[in-house]
């Protein structure tokens, strides 16, 4: 990441205790804090975002001091049908549960629960300048595939609500993809200009590579990343998907004609990536996936059975789990609700300083 006059622990020094603890105080454990999220704009989240992010985010709540939220107000960024998004804000909730993310042990909220949210991003925002914002590569492509009569003044937005997001909780460490780095040195700018022009307010976060994370690849279009906006719905496996149909995708997945299994990226992107799936689903190494095959002959066929069968163990429990959760809704936004209270105790710290900081005239009552 880019220039950083000051360290996290000069610009904050703010006592952290684990999740489940009693808060600050001369016993609590100092625990650097990690925050990420993930959009609830689809019925299931597929295997890319489990793989490359939340197994990851999973390993990261044992050692960190972890806040995982739903970015409900990132998702109307886009049109949105009210009944799926409330839908899929608690079906996302029920996913990372089922997946490993144990509120015990981690924050886990939905962005609007926490207002403070949006009222950063207002404030973020009035720090930023436009070209500054026109920047934004993600904000560029988007538009331009959208075209400007259905692009929002919202989507323009997003990076400060990004912002809003990260800072808030001054965490030290943000999981990021290639796609958000962007985002995230945006982020950190806005930190170091408000410190620079206010008081030492927010942590400069840094990115954190997720170490083991796989970048999984669309099905039918193996150089490109899966993505729910894919143009190919094939080209995804949803973790929710009925096996038949996950199955059936990655044996029609795109391979090449040579017929040798092993791996390589470049030229062999298609097998490569299905045996990424299956290591990353196996706990195998892909060298000892490939050398397997290589002695016994085998060909595309029996690395797409595998694969679907690795997929299947995978998920069958999962969907087992995801259903238990659902079918008591109000344990789910006790949950969530217990969450947003106690990720509200750290944002509207930050938020009543920011605020002192600016020099908004505060209401009586709430002094």
């Amino acid at each position: 990441m880019a220039h950083e006059s000051t360290t996290a622990n000069e610009q904050v020094n703010e006592q952290v205790a684990a999740p489940g603890g009693s808060g600050a105080g001369a016993g609590a454990q100092r625990r650097q804090r990690v925050l990420s999220g993930i959009q609830p704009t689809a019925d299931s989240y597929h295997l890319g975002n489990y793989l490359g992010a939340v197994k990851q985010w999973i390993g990261l709540q044992e050692d960190f001091d972890a806040y995982y939220f739903i970015p409900d107000l990132h998702a109307i960024t886009v049109q949105q049908d009210p009944k799926e998004l409330r839908k899929r804000t608690i079906a996302g909730a029920a996913q990372l549960i089922a997946l490993g993310i144990d509120p015990a042990k981690s924050v886990l909220f939905v962005q609007s629960h926490v207002p403070e949210h949006a009222e950063l991003s207002w404030v973020l925002t009035c720090l930023t300048g436009f070209g500054e914002a026109s920047r934004m590569t993600q904000f560029k492509d988007k538009s331009l595939r959208q075209g400007s009569d259905h692009t929002s003044a919202g989507l323009f937005a997003y990076p400060m609500l990004m912002a809003a997001d990260i800072l808030l909780y001054r965490p030290q460490l943000v999981p990021v993809g290639e796609d958000q780095r962007q985002h995230l040195e945006l982020s950190r700018t806005l930190a170091q200009r408000f410190n620079s022009r206010y008081k030492k307010t927010f942590v400069v976060p840094e990115a954190h590579i997720l170490e083991g994370s796989a970048k999984i690849y669309d099905l039918q279009e193996p150089t490109a990343k899966m993505s729910k906006s894919g143009a190919n719905p094939k080209g995804i496996v949803n973790l929710l998907d009925d096996p038949k149909v996950s199955a059936k995708r990655i044996k029609s997945a795109v391979t090449d004609n040579d017929g040798e299994i092993r791996f390589d990226r470049e030229n062999k992107p298609g097998v490569s990536n299905l045996l990424v799936i299956q290591s990353s689903l196996t706990g195998r190494s892909v060298d000892d996936i490939v050398s397997g095959y290589q002695t016994a002959g085998a060909g595309y066929g029996q690395l797409k059975g595998d694969t679907a069968e690795a997929l299947e163990a995978f998920t069958t429990p999962l969907r087992a789990r995801f259903d238990e959760l659902m079918a008591d809704r109000g344990e789910l936004e006790r949950i969530l609700a217990d969450g947003a209270d106690r990720a509200r105790e750290v944002a509207s710290r930050t938020l009543e300083q920011v605020y002192d900081r600016v020099g908004f005239l505060r209401a009586a009552n709430r002094r």
